[in-house]
């Protein structure tokens, strides 16, 4: 590791760390190879009470359980459950997901949209995100971007094409503080081409490349943060465009394993 000015920079190789999930963590015996990671809490509770998932095992933090579901799909389980909200949190549920035997992933959530013109609801595949957050720093060498893997991405655009589902394909810039989104950092975004901002991606990404997993994302069109103005949009309302992308992405992650 050499040392920088920066902590942040100060990129260390070691492939195993003193709290290594492989040996904290026991394996599941016939954990689903894919697994679907989903940020709408309601979908899942809906699932649930209408008895479409059944809990493969839990994690845990001081938030308390988190629980891992599996779904039936075409004879096949996938597991699915809620990865958690920003960077740190979603990695380390990942790590501990990765451990038990999952290894093909598609994440759906919502993003803000830097570009006014996508509409709310509009689906976005993030082929990149902006390292704008810490947690990739741990995982990869510095660097501004990190890629979704191209398996991940490939099956998420057969599966809205088979639905002629329109979507914008583009780059996101992950960020850990939505409250310091300022007009100057969002002109600067824009203009090397990121279409939305959220908090999970490049943390998500890295951790893959890292793993040596398979992971994608599909994202919607939240609240619009590219105008002069911000705008809500009301968008985690849309309850039928987080139901639907949902069930893209168990698509998606059933046609990669």
């Amino acid at each position: 590791m050499l040392k920088n000015t920066y902590p942040i920079l100060e990129f260390d190789p070691a492939h195993e760390a003193l709290i290594e999930p492989s040996r904290l963590i026991q394996p599941v015996d016939g954990a689903p190879e894919g697994c679907v990671l989903c940020f709408f809490q309601e979908v899942l509770d809906k699932l649930r009470e209408n008895g479409h998932l059944t809990v493969l095992w839990n994690g845990q933090s001081e938030l308390g359980l988190h629980p891992v579901y599996g779904i039936e799909v075409d004879g096949r389980c996938l597991a699915v459950t809620h990865p958690g909200i920003g960077a740190p949190l979603a990695a380390a549920l990942l790590e501990e997901t990765i451990a038990r035997g999952c290894r093909k992933f598609i994440a759906c959530g919502g993003a803000g949209v830097l570009q006014s013109e996508i509409a709310q609801g509009r689906i976005i595949i993030p082929i990149s995100a902006v390292r704008d957050e810490g947690t990739s720093y741990h995982y990869l060498p510095p660097g501004r971007e990190v890629s979704a893997s191209p398996e991940g991405i490939a099956a998420v655009e057969k599966v809205l094409q088979a639905h002629e589902v329109p979507y914008v394909i583009g780059k996101t810039w992950t960020t850990d503080a939505f409250y310091r989104e300022t007009p100057a950092r969002i002109t600067h975004r824009k203009a090397e081409g990121c279409v939305a901002v959220e908090m999970e991606a490049a943390a998500f990404f890295a951790v893959a490349r890292f793993r040596g997993v398979t992971f994608a994302q599909i994202l919607y069109g939240g609240d619009d943060v590219g105008g002069a103005e911000w705008d809500s949009r009301d968008w985690h309302l849309n309850a039928s465009a987080r139901e639907k992308l949902f069930w893209l992405a168990v698509e998606a992650c059933r046609s990669i394993i």
